[in-house]
């Protein structure tokens, strides 16, 4: 499971997470337990709390990666663009010294 995956889960489940919480403070308030504006606020709090819990996770998860991707040695757009820079490079080079040949 790669990083992308595993968040691509954990806000899938929060939205599960949130979607129940949701369920459960409308029961509370059919049931007269909560009222409706009581209700509302524990809703806001909570999805309040779930974006910043949400925000600092991806946070963390753009301060692992790029050091992981380093660590695994895989190469960064910049570094592919270099490359192709050098590659376009040598064909020139190439065409250049094949062109003397030919005359």
């Amino acid at each position: 499971m790669t990083g992308l995956d595993l968040l691509r889960n954990v806000m899938l489940a929060g939205f599960g997470v949130q979607e129940k919480v949701r369920e459960f403070i409308d029961d509370l308030v059919k049931k007269g337990e909560l009222s409706e504006s009581q209700g509302a606020k524990l809703v806001k709090e909570w999805s309040d709390k779930a974006d910043k819990t949400t925000s600092e996770l991806g946070d963390m998860i753009a301060g692992i990666l790029p050091k992981t991707l380093e660590k695994l040695n895989i190469p960064t757009n910049q570094d592919i663009e270099c490359l192709n820079e050098r590659i376009d490079k040598l064909e020139e080079r190439i065409r250049a010294l094949e062109g003397c040949k030919n005359q």
